[in-house]
This record gives structure tokens, sequence and C-alpha cells, in this order.
């Protein structure tokens, strides 16, 4: 059973940074790919960013040139390095493994990032 824990949300002030973690454990299969979701307060979830197994990534059009998403496959853990963070990037932050044979998705247990003064 694949679990992911999240980890390294937090407050930070407009203009700063945070990075973000996801352990995953369980993955017995290697047709997957690795995901950051956020939602805000009376909104949908929306993807972030996404990394597949030959490194290619998919960001947000509000995130591009901001955040970063990485893999340490040693570690079986993903990163999303978030820069330049603004109030409207405030959210509950959501690790996702999305099985890309049949889309079927595990999720984390969701990070709250809040960006103010």
């Amino acid at each position: 059973q694949v679990q992911l824990v999240e980890s390294g949300g937090g407050l930070v002030q407009p203009g700063g940074s945070l990075r973000l973690s996801c352990a995953a454990s369980g993955i017995m299969f290697s047709n997957y790919a690795m995901g950051w979701y956020r939602q805000a307060p009376g909104k949908q979830r929306d993807l972030v960013a996404r990394i597949y197994n030959d490194g290619s990534t998919n960001y947000a059009e509000s995130v591009k040139g901001r955040f970063t998403i990485s893999t340490d496959n040693a570690k079986n853990t993903v990163y999303l390095q978030m820069n330049s963070l603004t109030p409207e990037d405030t959210a509950v932050y959501y690790c996702n493994l999305l099985r890309l044979w049949n889309r079927v998705a595990s999720w984390g247990q969701g990070t709250q990032v809040t960006v103010s003064s």
C-alpha cells in the first residue's frame, strides 16, 4: 500500500521560500508520476507541479519560474522548492502519486503553507 508523508509547510513572509518534502513508501511498480497539488479555502484542488520517471516536468502557469519539483530516487522522496512566495500561494499542499496505466492516485495528508506578513 502506497503511503505518502509530507513535511516542510509553515508560515513564511511574502518573498520568502519553503521546501516541501514527500516521503513515499510501499511503491511496488515503476510506471508512475509524482506531483504536488494545492487547495486554498473554498477552491478546488489544483495541480502545482508533476515529475515523471524520465525527469520531465510540468508546472501550473502561476508557479512557473518560482517553484521547482525534484526527486531523490534513493530516498523515494519528492521535493517542491518554492521561492518568491506570495499570499496567493497560501493553501494546503498535497503530495500525489499517479499510476500512469490506470490514472489511480494516492494522496498524502497535506501540509499547510501560509504566506503572510
